[in-house]
């Protein structure tokens, strides 16, 4: 028996996979796989996940080269559970710290435990600059701060957001219009990130824009109505 016909995948043909350190035992952060992840991760002994927010397979590092090397995978007495130590390179969160677990709950508060391993913007923005970004806009929602713009964003709710993408828009025609290519730049460039403020709203990344996109790629602006209406 294969360890995928041995695995209980739930009803989303999903199963949890806790990934830790294999040289000190840290947990370094939770995800979720398919058959199709746990086939790639034995073939390539690289680990490889399935995210339900982008919907697709992905391995850890394909982006920021952080990749993680399995040196051996278990699973739990009820076989609905994995833990896979490997070899970290890098950071195994996205926001740059060595494990997803950095904060502490104490006193009522959260504690960031120790510093972090690799520079999120440089990891991701060579790769994709609105992913990177939709990162940073989601950090500052969990941790808002005084100083942060995201954070008083969303502290004042949706409606602001909307407000600032309306303005942002009728901005961008407006140098439309007056034929400033910089200034076009300027405020697509301000449009776009108020539209992943709103995307960060919702919890969509970016990825799935790009699906949208993907799917209506080839098609007439008639036929691209036309499938949305069947």
């Amino acid at each position: 028996m294969s360890l995928i016909e041995q695995l209980k995948f739930d009803d989303n043909g999903l199963i949890p996979a806790i990934t830790r350190d294999v040289d000190n035992g840290q947990v370094l952060m939770m995800a979720y796989m398919n058959a199709e992840a746990v086939e790639k991760t034995l073939k390539t002994g690289k680990v490889h996940y399935f995210s339900r927010s982008r919907r697709k397979l992905w391995m850890k590092g394909e982006t920021s080269g952080h990749v993680q090397t399995v040196r051996e995978i278990r699973f739990d007495c009820d076989e609905d559970c994995l833990l896979i130590d490997v070899e970290q390179q890098g950071a195994a969160c996205h926001t740059g710290h060595r494990s997803c677990f950095y904060r502490c709950w104490q006193d009522d508060a959260a504690e960031t435990v120790g510093g972090k391993a690799a520079d999120p913007m440089q990891a991701y923005a060579r790769e994709d600059i609105l992913d990177a970004v939709y990162h940073v806009i989601q950090e500052r929602r969990r941790n808002p701060s005084e100083k942060s713009y995201v954070a008083s964003l969303f502290g004042k709710g949706l409606d602001k957001i909307l407000g600032k993408i309306g303005e942002e828009a009728t901005e961008t025609a407006v140098a439309g219009k007056g034929g400033d290519k910089d200034q076009v730049v300027y405020e697509t460039a301000d449009l776009f990130f108020h539209t992943l403020v709103l995307l960060g709203y919702y919890d969509i990344p970016p990825e799935r824009i790009y699906d949208e996109l993907r799917r209506r790629f080839g098609m007439s602006g008639i036929e691209e109505k036309q499938s949305r209406t069947k």
